[in-house]
């Protein structure tokens, strides 16, 4: 395994492989199964399937589709969408799944941090911080499920995380999401400086470089979606990862 994972995020809406660009507008690319089976021959070290709409429409997980990925996965498997409870969660741990990412269902009780740590571990439990800039330039922690900025100060909430239970934190620029311009590297530093778990870099990675940066900012790993959807300037839609020596010899280095 690398030093640092290196992870495609893959995003479901209506059972659909989709791309967004800011949270927004999701572009169908695919069949997310397809591309599970292609990461499987990249032998990725690990995946992240988020499932956009769920929490959105008050839906519970689709249990059939994630059985299907836990199933057909080689590598460990996070999930994320509409998980609201513990049992829940404890379903989908069953499916063979290794770890659940929350957001919205955190913002709201974040008791349910601490229900999920305490029966299946930390390293079971991961976070995502998604951030969004104001009108003043100014970083807010914001509530994907209803498209809102709170007032909650996000590196609070981060730290709130880790202190109810999280074993891993995701910090998401919004901004940035399928811009493919580089990670908030400023967030980044930030919030790999104020908790002491790992911290995932996800939101506007575009090429390799990007992933050596946000590394040598803190991140002890880098998820990124339209690097491995997309290729070339017009965005033709082909699944892909770098071969494995060439991460290897990109991200192990000395962080001085």
């Amino acid at each position: 395994m690398l030093k640092h994972r290196v992870i495609p995020a893959l995003l479901l809406q209506d059972r659909g492989l989709v791309k967004t660009r800011k949270f927004k507008d999701g572009k169908y690319v695919g069949d997310p199964l397809n591309a599970i089976r292609i990461f499987n021959d990249k032998e990725v070290d690990e995946l992240m399937v988020l499932d956009i709409v769920a929490s959105k429409r008050g839906q519970e997980p689709d249990y059939s589709i994630i059985e299907q990925f836990a199933g057909e996965c080689f590598m460990p498997l996070c999930y994320g969408g509409g998980v609201r409870t513990l049992d829940q969660a404890a379903r989908i741990f069953d499916l063979g799944v290794e770890k659940i990412s929350i957001q919205s269902a955190a913002i709201s009780n974040i008791k349910l941090i601490s229900d999920i740590a305490n029966r299946f571990g930390s390293q079971s439990v991961v976070v995502s911080i998604d951030v969004k800039y104001n009108w003043l330039k100014q970083p807010r922690l914001y509530q994907s499920s209803n498209r809102k900025l709170l007032k909650q100060d996000w590196l609070e909430f981060s730290q709130s995380a880790v202190n109810a239970g999280a074993g891993e934190l995701v910090i998401n620029a919004v901004d940035r999401d399928g811009e493919m311009c580089g990670y908030d590297i400023e967030l980044i530093t930030k919030i790999t400086r104020s908790v002491s778990v790992p911290v995932i870099a996800l939101g506007g990675a575009g090429n390799l470089g990007d992933l050596k940066k946000a590394v040598h900012a803190g991140a002890s790993a880098v998820a990124a979606g339209s690097m491995f959807v997309y290729q070339g300037p017009h965005r033709a839609v082909l699944i892909t990862y770098p071969p494995y020596s060439e991460l290897e010899n990109l991200l192990e280095f000395d962080n001085e």
